[in-house]
């Protein structure tokens, strides 16, 4: 059962890319899902969203990199730092009074299968 946590790993470094990849492409569809109201309609609008695509992609290069030149370690480290994003989306959300469903559904839970991920990396388990 080694393969599982280094597995998810890769499935979170590769969902993360993808995600960012829609916000590069297609902003407002992309926040449709996110769980706040669309910021507007200016066309300023989504040249902001697309500032979250890049950090998205970066964010997954970086547990990639670590996965192909790193240590177990290093990978559960990325992710576990990492998944202060998702908590902060969460947070976020839930203090604008979104939806609880994607602040819970998607922000959440992303959170713990990122710690839970971490951890077997991070103590040499995986």
């Amino acid at each position: 059962m080694h393969w599982l946590a280094p597995g998810a790993a890769l499935l979170l470094a590769i969902a993360i890319i993808a995600i960012g990849t829609l916000y590069i492409v297609s902003p407002t569809s992309a926040t449709r899902s996110f769980g706040l109201p669309l910021p507007g309609n200016s066309t300023e609008i989504a040249w902001w969203l697309r500032l979250k695509g890049v950090r998205d992609i970066a964010s997954g290069l970086t547990v990639l990199a670590f996965m192909a030149w790193g240590a177990p370690f290093g990978v559960g480290l990325i992710l576990f730092v990492e998944a202060i994003i998702p908590v902060g989306d969460m947070l976020l959300i839930l203090a604008a009074k979104g939806s609880t469903k994607s602040a819970f559904g998607m922000h959440g839970l992303t959170a713990v299968l990122m710690i839970l991920t971490a951890i077997p990396l991070m103590i040499g388990e995986a």
